[in-house]
This record gives structure tokens, C-alpha cells and sequence, in this order.
């Protein structure tokens, strides 16, 4: 695909469907937003860690991955989630022949992404790839929306991309932002960034403004690394704020709730400041490690229904307030348009 943005009536025939009425872009294929019902927005089910340039469908079996992990999305089902995002990326462990087993086997909407990881000092780019311009990786992005990624025809529904987590951005970095933008005004697909604090969450949208793009195509990933303040700036600009590392384990194993009463507390805050209608909320959970026997400590995807949404209902959580984080905001953040500055 050249780097080139112009008019083709290919191109047209191939997105126009996805313009003329709103859609979700799961595995399987498009569903109407409604249909989304409950998701998890910020899930894995694999990971490899070897780095982009060693990463391969030959480092996994794929058939035992679907066997360990079903499971644990077949136990979502008794919490009624609908729809489930795998925010792995592509040469972190993207597998969309794995999503869509184990989609068709549950039933569970699962979207995957299109994009490039630059945390870690960009290990997890290709060498060959990580000085692209731009329009270079943005065109490959738009591709894989277009006709699938790889040969398997299964589209990505939302690009996923990291920064380091520091207030100026690597030169890298800043290219990652936007190529997401250049995407976005492509394809309408939601920009999920991989950010941490406060600081390059204003960087990046800073220079999503700058490309034409709204803050409201824009979700600040790791949040809870961030400040009150931030997501009120964040929100003020319409930017999404997820907090995404819901963990009911205590690291010391000491019975304890691990984070749950922070959560109750930040999503008390967000309340009282009126900006729930921009808060996303999920485990960060999963991760079969492909370099690990038999996927190493898999995590599950449970402790939101177990543990925080009791403690969010004795602080006075109402269920109208659990439908706008965990049903009402999915569908608008992920639903493909175009959103313009």
C-alpha cells in the first residue's frame, strides 16, 4: 500500500460500510453497538515477551491456548459479559486465530487491535520498523482494517499503541501518536494508548489536536498511574479514562483486598466530580505466557464482579452508575467514527 491518503474507490467500497451506521469490530466481524452489553475493555489472553524480532505463531500452540484459557471466559459468562477487548498487540502476542476460537466457542464479542507497542525501548517494535514515518506505519494500520490482519481476514476494532511513560515524547513515540491519528481520520477506529501518568497523557493529546483529531477518540490506558486532576483535564477535553489493573490479590498474599478500595474510592471521587460518563474500568488481566510451562500464572477476569462491585454498592454505587462505566461508555468509546477536533 503506497503512503498515500487519496481517494480511491476501492478503499471507499471496502470502509463506506462501516460509516454509514455505527459498529463495534469484533473477530467475527461487525455487531451494532447495542449488541456490545457488558465488556471488559482492557483484557489479554496471551503475552510474549521475547521481543518483535523473535516473536511468531511457531512460539505458541494454538490449540492449547484456547483449551486453558476457555475457562476463564466461559466463567464471565455467569457475570453476563457480553463483549471482551484483548489489548495485546501486534509482536507482544496478537494472535486473531486464538481470539476467534475462542470467541465462537463462548459466544463473548472479542475485539482485537492494530498498532505498535513503543514501551520498553520499542522492543517490541520490529528494528525494521520502528523509524517509519508516520504515514508509513499508518498505512499499514489502515490495511489491516481494511482486508485483516495477516492472511486471516479478521479485522482489528481499535489501535493500540504505547508510549513511555515520561511528559516529553520520544521522537519515536510522537510518531506512534500520529500515525494513530492519521489512522483514526482513515478508519474511525479508537486510539487506546498504553500511557501511565498524567504528563504524556497531555502530550499525546496535544498532538492529536494538532492533527485534527478529537480527544474523544482517545483512551488513556493505565489512568490510575495519573491524578485526579489529570483526568479532570482529560475528561474536560473528552478524552476516556481507563483504569484498567482491578486486582483483588493482595502482592504479600496477605488476604487483603489488593486495590479494590482504591478503585472505590477514585470512582467515588469521579462521581462527585461528574465525569463518570468518561471512565472505563477493567482487570488488565490473563496473560498465558507463552515463554512460561503451560502459560505461567494465569490470571482471571472476575475480581470486578466479586469483590469491587460489592464494595461500590455499600458506598452507594447505583446499578445506573455500573450500566454508564461497564455497558453505556464501552459502546460510545469504541464505536467506529470519525471524530474530529
Amino acid at each position: 500500500m503506497k503512503e498515500s491518503f487519496k481517494f480511491s474507490w476501492i478503499g471507499f467500497l471496502v470502509l463506506a460500510p462501516y460509516f454509514l451506521w455505527a459498529q463495534i469490530i469484533t473477530v467475527n466481524g461487525p455487531i451494532k453497538p447495542e449488541k456490545m452489553g457488558l465488556a471488559l475493555i482492557h483484557e489479554h489472553i496471551m503475552v510474549d515477551w521475547i521481543g518483535a524480532d523473535s516473536t511468531g505463531y511457531h512460539r505458541w500452540d494454538r490449540d492449547e491456548i484456547v483449551e486453558i484459557v476457555l475457562p476463564y471466559l466461559e466463567e464471565l459468562g455467569e457475570h453476563g459479559v457480553a463483549t471482551f477487548l484483548d489489548c495485546t498487540p501486534a509482536y507482544l502476542g496478537r494472535d486473531p486465530y486464538v481470539l476467534k476460537q475462542l470467541s465462537e466457542r463462548t459466544g463473548i464479542h472479542i475485539l482485537t487491535n492494530t498498532g505498535y507497542y513503543g514501551s520498553g525501548n520499542n522492543k517490541y517494535i520490529p528494528e525494521t520498523l520502528v523509524n517509519d514515518s508516520p504515514e508509513k506505519m499508518a498505512a499499514h494500520w489502515i490495511e489491516e482494517f481494511r482486508f485483516g490482519i495477516d492472511s486471516s481476514g479478521i479485522r482489528p476494532g481499535f489501535i493500540k499503541m504505547s508510549v513511555d511513560d515520561q511528559a516529553l515524547l520520544s521522537g519515536t513515540h510522537e510518531n506512534l501518536i500520529r500515525a494513530a491519528a492519521l489512522t483514526h481520520l482513515e478508519t474511525g477506529m479508537t486510539i487506546v494508548s498504553h500511557t501511565g501518568s498524567d504528563g504524556p497523557a497531555m502530550a499525546q493529546l496535544k498532538v492529536l489536536k494538532e492533527m485534527g483529531v478529537s480527544p474523544k477518540a482517545f483512551v488513556w490506558t493505565h489512568a490510575q498511574n495519573g491524578t485526579l486532576e489529570g483526568y479532570l483535564r482529560a475528561a474536560g477535553q473528552g478524552a476516556w479514562i481507563s483504569l484498567d489493573h482491578i486486582n483483588g490479590q493482595s502482592s504479600d498474599g496477605n488476604g487483603s483486598l489488593g486495590n479494590i478500595e482504591w478503585f472505590v474510592k477514585i470512582l467515588l471521587d469521579l462521581k462527585a466530580n461528574g465525569i463518570l460518563d468518561h471512565i472505563l474500568i477493567s482487570h488488565d488481566a490473563g496473560w498465558y505466557d507463552v515463554g512460561e510451562k503451560d502459560g505461567g500464572d494465569y490470571r482471571g477476569y472476575t475480581d470486578l464482579f466479586t469483590k469491587l462491585i460489592p464494595r461500590l454498592k455499600e458506598n452507594g454505587f447505583t446499578q445506573d452508575d455500573l450500566d454508564i462505566i461497564l455497558k453505556d461508555n464501552p459502546k460510545r468509546a469504541y464505536s467506529i467514527g470519525v471524530r474530529k477536533e
